[in-house]
């Protein structure tokens, strides 16, 4: 889709190169998924179901967790392989779960952890999900989700870029269970988005500052971080947390191109892409997503703006 002239086009991924120039540089989100949706049981027999969001200092996590009867603070849960949950407080405001492990997780979680796919895909993950769940240059383990614009390359694709002159550099943004909040109020401006760690490194800075094409990025994560960079003293390495939601009439001061996947509506993540090509730009590209069968969603295709 070209932003400037609303002109949309079908395409397939593998011919990316021929969209970008010699030059352009992507800009990916090497996150990896943090495969824990975990599966435990009350002292009642009861089940519980935990979804394990972020680690914090000191060995708790945040974490949200499902019961058909009222969780108390204090309770502990009994999970596979002798680990055990205690479940301290709640956060009255999201609802989030603050947990402490007892036994070796890190161990056990490669065995008794599930990929936490999305709910609207409504069904168990297989062992394929472990694969298909997570990009080829997945690096650093953090994510309750996986950043779905980068599932498209491969190695294959890496290589055709690279012949035709398109580099690409990684950042890291840790996704969050903010990123699917809906929106429920009535004034966009007053929607929040969940903080969510990131990580620019050194090298990545250089060949974001070095570049003289377009910056591209993969998806709303990587966009979000170089966004937040630009409003905060421009691109440099730096380690933080962003809560930087970007909605129509909201500028873009680093980004020239983006790729992402379709989103659900009434999210922070449709709106971002609102901002960046136009709201009515955009809802002719999902109708023309819509009347060619187009998938939406995380396993689903993707677009790309110009």
């Amino acid at each position: 889709m070209d932003r400037t002239s609303g002109e949309l086009g079908d395409s397939v991924v593998r011919d990316l190169p021929r969209w970008l120039a010699r030059g352009d540089l992507l800009v990916l989100n090497d996150t990896k998924v943090l495969f824990g949706r975990l599966f435990a049981r009350r002292t009642t027999g009861g089940k519980v179901e935990i979804l394990l969001l972020r680690r914090e200092p000191g060995g708790t996590c945040r974490a949200l967790v499902k019961a058909h009867r009222h969780l108390r603070p204090g309770e502990v849960v009994e999970l596979e392989e002798d680990i055990r949950a205690e479940l301290i407080e709640r956060d009255a405001s999201d609802g989030i779960w603050r947990v402490r492990f007892h036994g070796d997780l890190d161990a056990a979680l490669p065995r008794i952890g599930h990929v936490p796919l999305p709910p609207y895909l409504k069904r168990d993950d297989t062992p394929g999900d472990r694969e298909r769940y997570q990009t080829v240059f997945a690096r650093d383990e953090g994510s309750a989700a996986a950043p779905t614009a980068g599932l498209h390359f491969t190695k294959e694709l890496f290589a055709s870029l690279a012949e035709a002159g398109i580099a690409n550099t990684k950042v890291t943004l840790h996704v969050g269970y903010g990123t699917f909040k809906p929106i429920k109020v009535d004034h966009i401006a007053d929607h929040r988005v969940d903080g969510e760690q990131y990580e620019v490194t050194a090298a990545a800075a250089a060949s974001i500052q070095e570049n003289r094409g377009r910056l591209v990025t993969v998806g709303t994560t990587s966009t979000r971080v170089l966004e937040t960079l630009a409003r905060t003293g421009g691109i440099r390495a730096e380690a933080g947390s962003t809560d930087l939601f970007l909605y129509p009439g909201e500028p873009f001061l680093a980004v020239d191109a983006l790729m992402t996947n379709f989103h659900l509506p009434m999210s922070s993540l449709f709106l971002l892409v609102c901002a960046f090509a136009g709201r009515e730009a955009m809802l002719a590209a999902y109708e023309h997503a819509i009347a060619n069968r187009y998938r939406f969603y995380s396993y689903g295709d993707a677009m790309l703006i110009l």
